[in-house]
């Protein structure tokens, strides 16, 4: 952490919550803050790719009014004064939302927030840019038609991630706090086990939509940040029912930050170092399990069991392919010729799923829902792998020798938890020999955000994986 009264050029690696706890005591600005974060921006973007949109001076024209505030004594909520950025995916007011398409105009009347962009808003956060994703947020890695290739702080050479690739990097190289992104296979969880920081995905409905994704019901947003406590806050904000979501959930009864006692004394958790099906590097599998150990130095009963489900990798894509297909009906022959041309054929795909094989995967979906819930009867949370790997080669899809196809064959850790719509978060474990951060997963049974948050934070306290740095920096 910094300490009080560190220089402004340090402030790009202090966490949204050491920031609004200096705006109180008044040691620093958000005008300083923010100024630290552009010229982190402006220094490495770059090298990594990030941003796809940036608005320096809508962004410090923000934070005086935000400063301002701090300086009445009226904060406008939380996260006032902090810098964050929004996915290319969420629609913000005054900037264009293409998704990494070219296929989407930019010049059209860009008026409305999506609900998270909206409450970041009204809470004081500093929007500071968009940040990248692959064409329409279809894939594990980032890179697209419009924008190119994100590449990730710690190996510039290698992927970020997807595909909320650019707001994982943009938090890993402390060029914003605070990311707002979507997860709807892994894309929070993904590249913030790659790049190494937090990506946490509530339980679906916790955070509102809109507009409504076409993979439907396995689309989360969620943040990305430094540190456990700043996903806590940002979930404070953003979470509660918005009347265009359909789904969104009652809001919270509680603050979720007030609920992490830092305790796992007595915790059930169930320890699956490969689901029963994966294949998992020996230093991923490593890390894991010493991580896993310390949860139980920490007071958690673990045991090693897997929870007892084959790949659900067919229901997954039968959904996520006919939902790019869908994304994709209304494009000309021209805009379709200038697709990313994996994403073609996955809607190629999509378009060859019936009706039956639809509804054949949501009852597998369910089924795998009702097993998952009964396991949670016996274990409070699961603990896996986020990744069975490190980070590899930028802009490709899979790992060079790889013998999957497509990018679900090497997330088999992430998209079950869409199907099922579980929390779950990605904290970092460890580091391979060449120094590419790893992941441990925590999964919690719906409605539980809170205790896999509290799981989480305990074990980012007890460790110090999250004050790395990259080497980029």
């Amino acid at each position: 952490m910094c300490p009080v009264g560190a220089q402004p050029s340090d402030l790009a690696d202090w966490t949204a919550v050491e920031l609004v706890s200096a705006y109180r005591r008044r040691d620093v600005s958000p005008v300083e803050a923010t100024q630290a974060v552009l010229t982190r921006i402006e220094t490495f973007d770059s090298a990594v790719n990030a941003y796809c949109v940036l608005d320096s001076s809508f962004a410090l024209a923000e934070a005086q009014k935000s400063e301002n505030r701090w300086q009445a004594g009226q904060p406008a909520g939380p996260v006032d004064g902090v810098p964050a950025s929004v996915k290319d995916l969420l629609l913000t007011r005054g900037w264009p939302t293409r998704r990494g398409s070219k296929s989407i105009d930019p010049d059209q009347d860009w008026a409305v927030d999506s609900p998270c962009v909206a409450r970041l808003r009204e809470s004081g956060a500093v929007l500071v840019g968009k940040t990248t994703t692959p064409e329409l947020g279809w894939k594990g890695v980032t890179d697209n038609p419009l924008t190119g290739v994100t590449r990730n702080p710690w190996d510039p050479t290698r992927t970020s991630g997807g595909s909320s690739g650019g707001a994982a990097a943009a938090v890993a190289a402390g060029m914003g706090p605070l990311a707002m992104g979507t997860d709807g296979g892994g894309s929070v969880r993904i590249p913030g086990s790659f790049c190494g920081v937090v990506g946490f995905k509530a339980t679906y409905g916790t955070v509102p939509i809109y507009p409504p994704s076409p993979f439907g019901t396995l689309a989360h947003v969620g943040p990305l940040t430094t540190t456990v406590d700043d996903a806590a806050l940002v979930l404070d904000v953003v979470t509660g029912p918005d009347s265009r979501d359909w789904s969104a959930l009652a809001s919270p009864s509680a603050s979720f930050r007030s609920g992490l006692d830092t305790s796992l004394a007595g915790l059930r958790v169930a320890y699956s170092p490969d689901l029963g099906f994966a294949v998992v590097d020996p230093e991923v599998a490593a890390a894991v399990e010493r991580a896993v150990g310390i949860l139980a130095d920490l007071g958690a009963h673990v045991e090693k069991v897997d929870p007892g489900f084959d790949d659900p990798v067919w229901a997954f894509e039968c959904l996520w392919f006919a939902g790019a297909a869908k994304a994709t009906e209304h494009l000309t022959e021209q805009q379709r010729s200038e697709l990313d041309p994996a994403l073609a054929r996955a809607c190629e795909l999509g378009r060859e799923f019936s009706a039956q094989d639809y509804l054949e995967a949501n009852a597998r979906r369910m089924n795998l829902g009702v097993a998952m819930g009964a396991f949670h009867e016996q274990y409070d949370l699961l603990v896996t792998p986020t990744m069975p790997i490190v980070a590899f080669e930028a802009g490709v899809e899979v790992p060079e020798g790889w013998t999957g196809r497509g990018w679900t064959s090497w997330t088999p850790f992430t998209y079950p938890f869409n199907l099922t719509q579980q929390p779950a978060i990605t904290v970092p474990c460890g580091f391979s020999a060449s120094g590419l951060p790893i992941g441990l997963q925590i999964v919690g049974p719906r409605h539980a955000d809170v205790r896999v948050l509290n799981a989480a934070k305990t074990y980012e306290d007890a460790t110090e994986w999250w004050k790395r740095r990259p080497v980029l920096l």
